[in-house]
């Protein structure tokens, strides 16, 4: 089941996410540091989203971080998977799928939301196929320009 994450939950949520940079890396290193930066601004700031996990049992196995963000093109507030990991025992079971069901539901979601988005690694094909059966549809190319400032400490 996916639920919104507490405090009580960064130092679990933090080792998962330094995971899943170490299996699928992405172009920028991943940072304990700015992880637990990003789950204090979305407790202090939840307009701009929310870390969520997942519990099976009553077991952590995995999170995901979702970003609102309001589209033109779309006309309304969209919610983008910014991060989603399953752990290695978890994976397979359909984990992926029923969070995006919760987020459409309004189950883990504040607010109705007139589209989904994420980004997979190029290298990630399990995922691509995950989300392309789900009904995602790559969409032009995203590009990033890191200006080189981090949050304060």
């Amino acid at each position: 089941m996916w639920r919104p994450a507490t405090e009580s939950d960064d130092d679990v949520l933090v080792e998962m996410c330094l995971a899943l940079y170490r299996e699928d890396p992405g172009p920028f290193a991943a940072d304990a540091r700015l992880a637990r930066e990003t789950l204090a601004t979305l407790r202090r700031e939840p307009w701009r989203g929310r870390a969520v996990l997942l519990e099976v049992g009553r077991q952590v196995a995995g999170y995901a971080l979702l970003i609102a963000y309001w589209s033109n093109e779309f006309g309304g507030e969209m919610c983008a998977v910014d991060e989603l990991y399953v752990t290695r025992d978890f994976r397979r079971r359909g984990h992926g799928a029923a969070l995006f069901s919760a987020i459409e539901r309004g189950d883990v979601w504040p607010a109705p939301v007139v589209a989904l988005a994420l980004g997979v690694t190029p290298g990630n094909t399990r995922a691509r196929r995950l989300y392309e059966r789900l009904g995602f549809a790559a969409v032009g190319v995203s590009m990033v320009k890191r200006l080189g400032r981090l949050p304060p400490r």
